[in-house]
């Protein structure tokens, strides 16, 4: 009696051990030919994706909202599991879960997403004058840039030797309207002791930052929205994190010079450009404002 017992509980393990790989075999269906049929689309879809997926890690990189990304991801991936495995309760709970999630990652991801579409709009193609300069047979008209790169650069040089602290802004494409208000505005050509002078220590102007659109200083004492980026050195104050954020949020190119160091810097797209000296830095801007 003893081993007949036995013998059923060892018949229902192996018929539960059965059932279970029917279950995992049912679903999947593997063809392992089919990846021999590859077309150039899926080459190109690949390529799509992976440079979506590159500019979703530079976008959310160093800041809280990566961690969110790595949770949606385990999500997503989890929920495709019990697709597969057609665990049809689970899958539709954690599918309505993702739905209804939309409308919250859209409101978490409210800066990721406005400075991806900025990217997508900002790019080298997507400015007229970028593009022509591809073209050498039109290189003619875009070799005028129209600000004094070295004047600003001599004034920057200046406020370095005394730790002057300075940020400058300068506009390309994106309008910069939305901070300029916050600040003075003004019209006046841009000239070596003009610069230092907006920026001297008992200056009134000195405190903010300093907008420029073409040969002109159209606004001082702006006020503008500081970076939440953490990978950002420690050593760097409120003057960088304000460059930073400023590039972040338009394609206008920045200029600090530190009061404690006397460092000038130099930033773009939210992030640091390394040159070696002042003669680079100023090749640089002037290309940036080709």
């Amino acid at each position: 009696m003893h081993c007949y017992s036995t013998a059923i509980k060892v018949y229902k393990y192996l018929d539960f051990v059965h059932q279970f790989f029917l279950i995992l075999q049912k679903p999947l269906h593997l063809d392992f030919l089919s990846f021999l049929d590859f077309k150039i689309t899926d080459l190109i879809d690949i390529l799509l994706v992976a440079t979506l997926l590159y500019y979703i890690y530079k976008l959310v990189r160093g800041t809280v909202a990566i961690n969110i990304f790595i949770g949606i991801v385990l999500v997503w991936g989890f929920w495709k599991l019990t697709e597969l495995l057609e665990m049809k309760m689970i899958s539709s709970v954690i599918g309505g879960f993702m739905q209804v999630g939309l409308i919250a990652l859209i409101i978490v991801f409210q800066q990721e997403i406005r400075k991806f579409l900025l990217m997508i709009g900002s790019t080298n193609f997507a400015n007229k004058r970028n593009f022509i300069k591809h073209f050498k047979f039109l290189k003619q008209e875009v070799t005028s840039i129209g600000t004094d790169v070295d004047s600003l650069i001599s004034a920057c040089d200046k406020m370095s030797s005394s730790k002057t602290g300075a940020i400058i802004i300068i506009k390309r494409s994106n309008s910069l309207d939305f901070v300029k208000s916050s600040g003075d505005k003004m019209q006046i050509e841009i000239t070596q002791p003009i610069i230092e002078s907006i920026f001297y220590k008992n200056s009134p102007l000195h405190d903010g930052a300093a907008v420029i659109e073409g040969n002109y200083i159209v606004a001082t004492r702006v006020i503008l929205p500081v970076s939440n980026e953490r990978n950002i050195p420690l050593r760097f104050g409120l003057r960088h994190r304000a460059a930073v954020g400023i590039t972040e949020k338009t394609d206008s190119l920045a200029i600090v010079v530190s009061e404690e160091t006397g460092m000038i810097t130099y930033i773009k797209n939210g992030e640091f450009v390394l040159y070696n000296d002042l003669t680079e830095l100023s090749s640089m801007i002037k290309e940036d404002l080709m």
